[in-house]
């Protein structure tokens, strides 16, 4: 455990260690990507790239959105949420702090939508 470093960015932390996590927040930081791209561009099985996706909704560094194909399916992509992650060395030990990119009006109407009709 590293020393100076509260459990929560302890987390936070371990989840930028790990590669697929920040393949997934390189992908979808430009463009939001479905989980099948996500899964290739890890050149990972799917279920270890949805584990993935989970832990970073999770410490709100990716979001979904609901997109619809030609033949009226909707499906999820994802975008990451993650701006920039500062990390700085203090007396008592680390201090992080994570800036977070806004959602744009377009965005945040469609998830407002959706979680009101259920």
């Amino acid at each position: 455990m590293t020393t100076g470093v509260d459990p929560e960015t302890e987390e936070l932390l371990a989840l930028l260690e790990d590669e697929y996590a920040r393949t997934i927040i390189v992908e979808t930081y430009r463009e939001a990507r479905p989980a099948d791209a996500l899964s290739d561009a890890c050149d990972a099985d799917p279920s270890t790239v949805y584990r993935r996706i989970d832990r970073l909704q999770e410490r709100g560094l990716l979001r979904d959105q609901q997109r619809l194909d030609p033949n009226g399916h909707h499906y999820k992509v994802y975008v990451a949420s993650l701006e920039h992650v500062g990390i700085d060395v203090t007396e008592d030990g680390f201090d992080v702090a994570v800036e977070y990119a806004e959602e744009d009006a377009a965005d945040t109407f469609t998830r407002l939508y959706e979680e009101f009709s259920g």
